[in-house]
């Protein structure tokens, strides 16, 4: 390329800069990095939703995995975590007192953690008591919501974090 060109490149950025420079505002964006607002410098607890909606033992392991690195990491940093796991669909299986392969481990992480809160979906709970013609036994650590997916939405709308293993 000729020279000329990279001369011509040169003077619109000056004249860019300087255009951004005289304009209130615009000029601040661009030279102020925006502040992140955390729950860490707010001192409010972090806030996760981990969403499970499969009957499948290895994803309801790997979210409770999860849940326990996320509350070690801001256990270790002094910092409060709230997390809670909402199971609806095939995923409900994970609450369930009769069929959950993962009940031992929520009752053992749930004594441990107070700050730790389990979902069952309610419409989910209904569709399959219709189903098998029978009461859907629940794990004690489970409290019952209308819709999980709505459960998701409200949580996420409030800012907590979102998290489907």
């Amino acid at each position: 390329m000729n020279r000329s060109f990279f001369i011509l490149a040169e003077a619109a950025s000056i004249a860019l800069a300087l255009a951004l420079s005289t304009q209130p505002g615009i000029s601040a964006q661009f030279r102020a990095p925006a502040k992140i607002s955390t729950a860490a410098n707010q001192k409010q607890p972090h806030q996760l939703v981990v969403q499970v909606d499969v009957n499948d033992p290895a994803v309801m392991n790997l979210a409770l995995n999860n849940v326990n690195n996320v509350a070690k990491h801001y256990g270790a940093l002094g910092q409060k975590v709230e997390i809670e796991v909402v199971a609806y669909g095939p995923g409900l299986h994970m609450l369930r007192e009769d069929t959950s392969p993962v009940k031992a481990r929520i009752k053992s992480m749930s004594e441990a953690m107070p700050q730790l809160a389990f979902s069952a979906c309610g419409n989910t709970r209904e569709n399959m008591t219709r189903a098998e013609a029978k009461d859907i036994p629940l794990i004690s650590q489970a409290k019952v919501v209308k819709a999980g997916v709505v459960r998701l939405m409200e949580l996420q709308e409030r800012g907590w974090s979102y998290l489907r293993p």
